[in-house]
């Protein structure tokens, strides 16, 4: 048995807490600062997770950010990230604060990113170890899950198979067994690079499937308009795996991890009607991507524009619209604030 402490009482970290527990693990989930409110909401209405839309089990221990340090002071042996990617520094100043002696337990990172440094692209799990050096940690051991993980399915126990990365397999591997459940299936990669690439630009491609969905022929019968989009639908997965192979490639990734859980699975659940894919839906009755964003998700975080808000213009450096139709197509929508047009000429 392994004590854990996830960090974030949001969907993600609140659903990891469940195979954990099936484990017998003792674990401990601690809100942010900002979540505290959310929790007393919680524990008053019998453990119902409002962005699960379920109850935890009455085994789930949920404290606020006020009484983090104490289980700290326990010294876990793993501690779990489910906060967002704007929740890193809030992390590392957290751990900065308490273990100052230059030591970690492991550290499982649930949130996925990409991001600029220094012109550079920067991986989430590369941001974090950077940070913390700055800090003046030295032997960081940072690990990523990535693969088509829905939340709510995970706390409903829904079959469910991720992949954990760290350049260490030897992590890895204890990951595994001490995680491993009737349903939920880890595997191991070294391919640390790929995956959270994957993990990150798959929003993305997710926002140009989802565009499929509205150009079905306005003529067609009733009847043929619900699955209409199919077959476009599927010639932009296909070009979408072959750019994002390219992209993977040009960060020294193994190309081959895109054909796997971290790229085609999760891009197939993305793409399946969240709130990328909803985005691209929206965009593609021909409406710019602010119209969108103002009228119809206002409150919604969606991850793929915020990425290229990110590196979008790092991407039209490195990349040609003739050798990314897709990418650059969409980066150019957001960017511009433009309607999103498919260049069908260029596909590979």
């Amino acid at each position: 048995m392994a004590k854990i402490l996830i960090l974030g009482a949001g969907a993600m970290g609140s659903a990891f807490s469940v195979p954990l527990l099936e484990r017998q693990h003792e674990v401990m989930i601690a809100g942010t600062h900002l979540e505290d409110a959310f929790i007393d909401e919680m524990k008053n209405n019998n453990n119902f997770h409002p962005g699960l839309k379920l109850h935890l089990s009455e085994k789930t221990n949920i404290i606020k950010y006020m009484n983090l340090s104490k289980e700290l002071r326990k010294n876990p042996d793993l501690i779990v990230l489910g906060i967002s990617s704007k929740g890193i520094n809030w992390v590392v100043d957290q751990l900065g604060a308490f273990f100052n002696d230059g030591t970690l337990p492991p550290i499982l990172m649930l949130t996925k990113g990409l991001s600029i440094h220094e012109n550079k692209y920067e991986l989430l799990v590369d941001k974090l170890e950077r940070l913390l050096i700055s800090k003046g940690f030295k032997n960081t051991n940072i690990s990523a899950v990535a693969g088509p993980c829905l939340a709510n399915g995970l706390a409903s126990k829904v079959h469910t198979s991720v992949i954990f990365a760290n350049k260490n397999l030897k992590t890895v591997e204890w990951l595994k067994n001490i995680l491993t459940t009737d349903y939920y299936h880890p595997s191991i990669s070294d391919d640390m690079t790929g995956i959270e690439v994957c993990a990150a630009i798959k929003n993305i491609f997710s926002m140009v499937i989802g565009f499929s969905k509205g150009l079905y022929d306005e003529v067609a019968e009733d009847g043929l308009k619900e699955n209409n989009y199919l077959n476009t639908s599927a010639s932009l997965i296909s070009q979408s795996l072959y750019e994002m192979g390219l992209f993977v490639d040009f960060l020294k990734g193994n190309e081959k991890t895109v054909y796997g859980l971290a790229g085609l699975g999760d891009l197939f659940v993305s793409s399946q009607g969240g709130r990328n894919s909803k985005m691209g839906e929206y965009m593609s009755k021909g409406c710019v991507y602010s119209e969108v964003k103002k009228s119809k998700m206002p409150a919604v975080t969606v991850e793929g524009a915020e990425l290229v808000f990110e590196i979008g213009a790092n991407i039209k450096n490195d990349f040609s619209i003739k050798k990314m139709p897709l990418l650059i197509g969409m980066v150019d929508a957001i960017l511009d604030d433009k309607k999103f047009e498919i260049n069908w000429r260029y596909f590979h």
